[in-house]
């Protein structure tokens, strides 16, 4: 029983910096939707689907880290792994936001085929393009974070960013 509180925890604590950041992050995505949309008829993601897809994408963070094919450029600077983690996890965003506004658009047309021709003839692109760039910059945070932590262990970048800090001469 102990162990498998143990490993309980080690999967909690494991899962937690990137839920939590994907938390914030999300929560920033739709305020900044939502000021866009002032004055549509389009409703906004409530904090409940929040929470639930910061759970999702800090466990698929967590999963894609395992595949062999996330650290392409071992061998070679971060900015390598930063770009190349960044681009896959864009691509799996943008996949996952395009697939949201279907499910929307699904529901009002009555069928999927239906919905994602009312999607591509009712789509506001300069909406969506926007929280790509969004979402893209707060990936790339993400995964810069993400790989000077590994490079630099949790312990140092606790102590850089919450201290003590070492005395300098």
């Amino acid at each position: 029983m102990n162990r498998v509180l143990s490993k309980l925890k080690e999967e909690f604590l494991a899962i937690l910096p990137p839920t939590l950041y994907f938390f914030v992050a999300l929560h920033l995505v739709v305020v900044i939707r939502v000021l866009m949309l002032e004055g549509t008829d389009i409703r906004a993601t409530t904090s409940v689907s929040i929470a639930l897809a910061a759970l999702i994408l800090g466990k698929a963070v967590l999963i894609a880290d395992l595949l062999p094919i996330i650290n392409r450029f071992p061998e070679k600077p971060l900015i390598y792994n930063v770009l190349w983690k960044t681009l896959l996890y864009q691509m799996v965003a943008a996949a996952v936001h395009y697939a949201e506004r279907l499910v929307d658009f699904a529901r009002q047309a009555g069928g999927l085929v239906a919905g994602n021709e009312k999607l591509l003839a009712e789509i506001v692109w300069p909406h969506f393009w926007a929280i790509q760039i969004l979402l893209f910059l707060l990936i790339l945070m993400y995964c810069t974070l993400h790989e000077l932590v590994r490079l630099i262990g949790k312990d140092k970048a606790k102590q850089l960013f919450f201290g003590p800090l070492p005395l300098r001469r």
